[in-house]
């Protein structure tokens, strides 16, 4: 069967015509994914990841020697000193708060160089919501600087907001619900090395949630002191379940374990239930599934400019992160394209989504999420909150294949 017989003519040549001209570009994708995966292969080598590994521990989970290797597999990769990757981290908006609250103390202050963070991090501050175990009810601080106009980092309005109280700065790899674009590393490089020189004590964080294995280098390796994600996006590779990561400097990590269970316990404790196996083996496959939803992004990209579609990252610009933002202007459109998207998934295609509240946000959100895993970021699924300009962001893709037969027929759908 040939998928593109229900398509309109005219959209299977303009398909032809775009898979000749990112030929190259994709071709330099999949050497990213080359390079991530001998790192990736080289950390599993050296710690002697075995069979043995793979038994699951229950209870305390003491001397959990699979969940040993799996983290340091992880550091090594990374380039950090130390890492928790653990089943008990639910979402990376938990690796992040548990970072935070980790490191930050009453009376100290947070601080954010890129602009508001995401959605969810926002009663974590404690700016929404009731503000119950939020940094505000802490007395932790917050400030932010917010972006330039043109969405790059504001370097003098940060030399202006670190003070004395200040102890960790973070970073916001990818853009979230905003229209910003992603930074690379290169530029996150760029803010390390600039708030270092302005504070050298203080502590660098980075939400790196959608940016692992995009690039040849992470944050850490460049000047962050800790970073984390979440293992149902990038580095779970579409096959861990659940689960988180921090990864960073020995001193912080241990402060994040007594966050996570309690002290005197910290990285001691906590069973792994048979996780092990999915996570080491998400692991060693998510420097290649990330590549084929990278191609799928570039494909989706320059599809989408072909019908005049508003859509960042163009098809030919660096990429640092899976987001593919659409801006349809349209409020019908961005309904129907979302639709589209779920009615192309393996998992609930009869299921047509509708705009609905959900925790964490402020405005109703569309969701296409026809994946495996509930909510897994790195299988393909489509989201955005209901208004204007009515921006979809388009993310994931276990296959580059499913991405590109899902999102033509989502463009056929709604435009032909």
């Amino acid at each position: 069967m040939n998928w593109t017989t229900e398509l309109a003519p005219g959209l299977v040549e303009k398909i032809d015509k775009i898979d000749q001209r990112i030929a190259e570009r994709l071709q330099e994708v999949r050497e990213i994914a080359l390079s991530n995966q001998a790192k990736v292969l080289t950390a599993f080598r050296e710690n002697h990841v075995s069979e043995s590994h793979f038994l699951a521990s229950t209870g305390y989970g003491n001397d959990d020697q699979g969940r040993d290797v799996l983290e340091a597999v992880y550091a090594q990769t990374f380039g950090t000193e130390a890492a928790l990757v653990r089943p008990q981290i639910v979402s990376g908006t938990h690796a992040i708060a548990t970072s935070l609250f980790g490191v930050l103390r009453p009376g100290e202050n947070l601080l954010y160089i890129t602009g508001t963070p995401y959605d969810t991090l926002l009663e974590v501050i404690g700016v929404q919501g009731n503000g119950i175990g939020s940094f505000k009810e802490y007395n932790i601080g917050y400030d932010e600087v917010g972006l330039l106009q043109d969405g790059s980092v504001d370097f003098d309005g940060i030399r202006e907001k670190i003070t004395e109280k200040t102890k960790v700065v973070a970073i916001q790899r990818s853009r979230g619900y905003s229209a910003r674009p992603s930074f690379t590393i290169e530029k996150i490089k760029e803010m390390c090395e600039f708030v270092k020189t302005i504070a050298p004590d203080v502590v660098i964080f980075v939400d790196n949630c959608y940016g692992e294995f995009v690039e040849l280098l992470e944050p850490t390796q460049v000047g962050a002191d800790i970073m984390a994600g979440s293992l149902i996006k990038n580095p779970g590779g579409g096959i861990a379940k659940t689960g988180g990561y921090i990864v960073g400097k020995q001193a912080l990590i241990e402060r994040c374990a007594y966050r996570l269970t309690t002290p005197g316990v910290g990285a001691e404790g906590g069973a792994m239930l048979g996780n092990v196996f999915d996570m080491l083996q998400g692991f060693f496959l998510a420097p290649h599934v990330v590549s084929q939803a990278v191609q799928g992004a570039i494909f989706s990209a320059a599809l989408l400019a072909e019908h005049q579609l508003d859509s960042t990252p163009k098809w030919n610009q660096s990429r640092t992160d899976l987001i593919q933002l659409i801006d349809f202007q349209d409020r019908e459109k961005m309904i129907q394209f979302c639709q589209a998207i779920q009615k192309y998934s393996p998992i609930d295609a009869y299921v047509t989504p509708i705009p609905s509240y959900m925790a964490g946000y402020e405005d109703n959100i569309i969701m296409a999420a026809g994946t495996f895993i509930q909510g897994a970021s790195i299988e393909l699924s489509a989201d955005g909150p209901l208004r204007e300009p009515y921006s979809l962001y388009l993310q994931g893709g276990l296959t580059f294949e499913h991405v590109k037969v899902a999102v033509t027929n989502a463009v056929n759908e709604v435009y032909y």
